[in-house]
């Protein structure tokens, strides 16, 4: 599975499965931003941004990512 992008408003979220650790601490962080039981199992604006930046800093394997709308790429 490739790395996938997930758009909010004010972020985009990314995961890569290959290297989730699944320790969880999105879904028991922020549940109404992640859950594995929805699809897309990651709906961004479900919380604000910061918030979810915040809970993606401490994600322990790197499978999360964000970029904010001014870091998007221009190509």
């Amino acid at each position: 599975m490739a790395k996938k992008t997930y758009q909010g408003e004010g972020l985009a979220v990314s995961f890569d499965a290959e290297i989730c650790e699944h320790a969880g601490r999105c879904v028991r962080g922020l549940p109404q931003v992640f859950d594995v039981a929805r699809r897309p199992w990651i709906v961004v604006d479900n919380a604000p941004a910061n918030e979810v930046a915040a809970l993606i800093d401490r994600c322990p394997s790197g499978a999360l990512t964000y970029q904010w709308p001014e870091q998007a790429s221009t190509d």
